[in-house]
């Protein structure tokens, strides 16, 4: 929702203890969102075939068609007798101030979906990736794919501000990716008492997003990647760009492509978001995708994703 004046105008400093306020609002818009299912939206607009997991209220019926109609298996998520789905609501002034709340709801039982049922019948993942969800969810779902031999990505990304170091520490531990913007990484190091330099003997690859500078790639191999965010973005909004980053990248893994290549699909994705208002309005054909991946990166990178690209 949008406020046409500022929150500022009406607090009362001396008050505050008091506060009781009540904002007339222009608009309200209600948007499609959640990690996830941002993330699994990214992989079905590239032709992929994601499985969500998680946990959803009796309210997810219309998200549900919505998902399934652009590509994502729906089938593994638990759907809660007691809660609604998870929803983030938030109010901004024309200074860009907020107000906002976060209702976990159906989130809360993350805890009890166990994966290897979920294995069994759509068969071993290339990968997990464990988003910011219920954290004794990640915690369970990150120790059982270290007992079960899943190949993990760790992304804990909301959750760091909130998670102790303890925490931290086993959600990284072992992970084949850590995925981070730069200032987690900071906080990743801060909170967990490693050094950059821990920090990648613990993971294979850790993928850090540097904004309207692009992504850099790292390991303890010595492997360091730097792309530049895609060509010509005209930026919008910013909600959901790390998702779909993170959809475009492990897309191009998925196809059998290097880290150069993964680095700039998940750059060229969001770019589409960040042009958008919602983390899941975009749309594209797969020549358009080529065509800026051609722009950004040159005509070997739009010629390596081409045979792969199924819009």
């Amino acid at each position: 929702m949008s406020f046409g004046g500022k929150f500022e105008d009406s607090l009362v400093v001396e008050q505050l203890h008091k506060l009781s306020v009540s904002f007339l609002v222009d608009d309200l818009e209600i948007r499609r969102g959640g990690v996830a299912a941002n993330m699994c939206f990214g992989l079905g607009r590239l032709g992929l075939s994601p499985v969500l997991v998680g946990c959803a209220g009796d309210d997810f019926a219309d998200y549900r068609s919505w998902l399934e109609r652009h590509g994502v298996d729906c089938d593994y998520v638990r759907i809660s007798e007691t809660h609604h789905t998870a929803r983030f609501v938030c109010t901004t002034d024309t200074t860009g101030a907020q107000f906002a709340s976060f209702y976990p709801g159906a989130m809360s039982e993350a805890r009890l979906v166990e994966l290897a049922p979920i294995v069994a019948k759509v068969g071993t993942p290339s990968y997990v990736l464990i988003g910011a969800d219920d954290p004794d969810g990640m915690l369970r779902h990150t120790e059982e794919c270290r007992q079960r031999r899943y190949a993990f990505i760790a992304d804990p990304s909301q959750q760091l501000a909130f998670g102790s170091g303890e925490l931290i520490r086993n959600l990284i531990d072992g992970a084949a990716y850590l995925f981070s913007n730069e200032y987690e990484s900071h906080m990743i190091e801060q909170k967990t008492g490693w050094s950059a330099s821990d920090v990648l003997d613990r993971v294979g690859i850790q993928v850090t997003t540097l904004g309207k500078d692009g992504v850099r790639v790292t390991s303890k191999d010595g492997i360091l990647i730097e792309r530049s965010a895609a060509a010509n973005v005209a930026a919008l909004e910013p909600t959901g760009v790390g998702d779909a980053f993170r959809a475009g990248f492990l897309g191009a893994l998925s196809w059998g492509l290097g880290l150069e290549h993964a680095a700039e699909v998940g750059c060229v994705l969001a770019a589409y978001v960040v042009e958008t208002v919602g983390p899941q309005d975009y749309t594209f054909t797969a020549e358009e995708f080529l065509g800026r991946l051609d722009e950004s990166y040159g005509t070997e990178s739009a010629a390596a994703v081409r045979p792969h690209l199924s819009v």
